[in-house]
């Protein structure tokens, strides 16, 4: 009697948090066909003591308490890293990968049917992770040179990595969806956006950087080429302006079968290295906020007498000052974008602050006290909760639900873990039948009758934390903005004389006096 056991490693994305992946892919590894199948082969004697069984028995399912030999300790290396997304600045350095040994404890084996061996892709399934020392036989730099010359190479090789996956984009989405007629056009146009562009963009840094690699592979001034190319990056603005745009179409669009089909045969395919098309559509935007944390560590290993003492600085400070911009933009972006989404049940809801907003602070579902689920909006001036739906053409809307809050006027109370939800507001909905409350704070207006007090729920506890933040950020400066208004049209022209008042206590009625009996 044979029975199979196998092992699998999986590997799962989540696309919302919708992230960056890093530029060494996770590692996988390579299935050893005497580590995933194990077989339990019975003795001789144990095979003729089979024989002699009742022909009744022959015929009847194996016993699952039939006697096995103990499967033996295993100390085969899995990896275990999987692609999630990335912080805006992610720590420099190679892939991690942890190792595990496992035991296989001797238990009954469930008879199972073998499972026939798939054929190993040609393509690869990882990226080779290697260092600058690894292409060099023999140096005699210092440790700190050789920091240094290891970050220049990992610029070098990331720029070739992102070369290679914006063609691999284009060849084996773009083009495809477009000649089998999957998409449009004008879709395709919507989602990969000026993605096209980037490519010699890129390259042409590339091809500047191995110019700089001197006969002994070795980098010597690098801050001059950087300044000189990074203007070229301001062209990110257009492509990251459409991302907000492009990832609510293809969500819409993976609704469709074909669409869906086509992306989950890619994803599952050895090329994607398990990544789907939106981790691919994001790479630039994730590479172009790492070039900052690339030149400080330049800088850092950089020798007080090296020529780029004087010009990574000026290179530091030129690339913050892009991807600030970038950032300014796309923020300007999606608020324009979340601002168009919004379906309004009554007139009154179209408060002047939400149409002034510029940016949004946050944004991102909540529970009320009734357990709905709300997809809340905090503008730069204005909390809007609303529900998602539909529209006529399958896109999505936001209902605008209750009346929205400007920020100026909200009251903020943080509702403590553990508080007794004996209150008709909160029995049921946030106590998990747990008669406790857990992950809430309360909003309401001042001076506004149709405002309620919201009660909301977060889906932990630092997602609380991260609402309660943004919302103290967004009311005062709120109510700065306000002061300053109103301030300016009252007051254009400030009497010189009553400048002496504000540097008074206003809780000293003494002091006051004597300053306005002089």
């Amino acid at each position: 009697m044979e029975v199979e056991e196998t092992s699998e490693t999986r590997t799962s994305w989540s696309g919302e948090t919708h992230s960056i992946p890093c530029d060494h892919a996770g590692k996988k590894r390579k299935q050893d066909p005497t580590e995933s199948t194990t077989r339990i082969i019975e003795d001789d004697e144990e095979d003729e003591e089979g024989e002699m069984m009742s022909d009744h028995m022959k015929d009847t399912e194996e016993p699952s308490y039939k006697r096995v030999k103990p499967v033996a300790k295993s100390n085969s290396l899995t990896g275990v890293i999987t692609p999630v997304k990335t912080p805006a600045l992610k720590r420099i350095g190679q892939s991690i990968s942890r190792s595990i040994s496992f035991r296989t404890e001797a238990r009954p084996l469930p008879p199972g049917p073998l499972r026939p061996r798939t054929k190993a892709s040609s393509f690869p399934r990882r990226r080779n992770s290697q260092c600058w020392s690894d292409t060099v036989e023999s140096h005699d730099l210092t440790a700190k040179e050789i920091k240094r010359q290891e970050v220049i190479y990992e610029l070098t090789q990331g720029e070739r990595q992102l070369i290679d996956d914006l063609i691999l984009v284009k060849k084996v989405y773009y083009e495809p969806m477009l000649k089998l007629d999957i998409l449009t056009e004008s879709e395709l146009g919507q989602i990969f956006g000026t993605l096209d562009s980037l490519i010699p963009l890129h390259q042409d840094l590339l091809s500047r950087l191995e110019r700089l690699r001197g006969s002994e592979k070795t980098v010597g001034e690098i801050g001059p080429t950087l300044i000189d190319w990074f203007p070229f990056l301001e062209s990110y603005v257009t492509y990251c302006c459409n991302q907000v745009g492009a990832k609510a179409l293809l969500d819409q669009k993976k609704q469709e079968k074909r669409v869906e089909h086509f992306l989950r045969l890619c994803q599952e395919s050895s090329f994607s290295r398990k990544l789907d098309l939106w981790n691919f559509l994001d790479l630039p935007r994730s590479r172009l906020v790492k070039y900052p944390l690339l030149v400080k560590e330049i800088q850092k290993c950089t020798p007080p007498d090296h020529p780029d003492e004087d010009t990574l600085p000026d290179a530091l400070e030129l690339i913050q000052s892009i991807v600030a911009e970038v950032n300014k933009k796309t923020g300007e972006a999606e608020c324009q974008f979340y601002r168009r989404g919004l379906s309004y049940l009554e007139e009154s809801q179209r408060l002047p602050e939400i149409q002034q907003s510029r940016f949004l602070y946050c944004h991102g579902e909540l529970k009320n006290n009734k357990g709905q689920r709300l997809h809340v909006f905090l503008f730069e001036l204005a909390l809007v909760l609303s529900r998602p739906g539909e529209d006529r053409d399958g896109g999505q809307v936001f209902n605008v639900y209750r009346q929205p809050l400007p920020n100026a006027l909200i009251n903020l109370e943080e509702i403590p873990d553990g508080e007794a939800s004996g209150g008709g507001a909160f029995r049921g909905a946030f106590s998990g039948g747990n008669d406790k409350v857990r992950n809430c704070f309360r909003v309401s207006s001042r001076g506004r009758s149709k405002a309620h007090p919201y009660s909301l729920q977060a889906n932990d506890s630092f997602s609380k934390q991260q609402w309660i933040t943004c919302l103290r950020q967004a009311i005062v400066q709120s109510r700065d903005r306000t002061a300053q208004t109103s301030q300016s049209q009252f007051s254009p022209h400030p009497d010189p004389a009553l400048y002496h008042i504000a540097d008074l206590s206003l809780s000293s009625d003494t002091e006051m006096a004597d300053h306005t009996s002089r």
